[in-house]
C-alpha cells in the first residue's frame, strides 16, 4: 500500500480516457479540465476503455 500524506486529494476522472495521450497529454487534460496543477502532489486517476491498463 502506498502511504500518502493526509492532505493529498485523489481525483477520479469519470468516463473513458484515451490512454494513448501519454503523461504529457493527461497532464494537459488536468490543467484544462480541472484547472489544477498536475504536479501539485495530488493523485489523478484515469481509466482507459479496456480497464486493464
Amino acid at each position: 500500500m502506498i502511504g500518502l500524506p493526509s492532505n493529498t486529494r485523489v481525483w477520479i476522472v469519470a468516463g473513458h480516457t484515451d490512454m494513448r495521450k501519454g503523461f504529457d497529454g493527461l497532464a494537459a487534460m488536468v490543467q484544462n479540465a480541472l484547472a489544477a496543477n498536475p504536479f501539485c502532489g495530488h493523485v489523478f486517476v484515469f481509466r482507459g476503455r479496456r480497464g486493464d491498463i
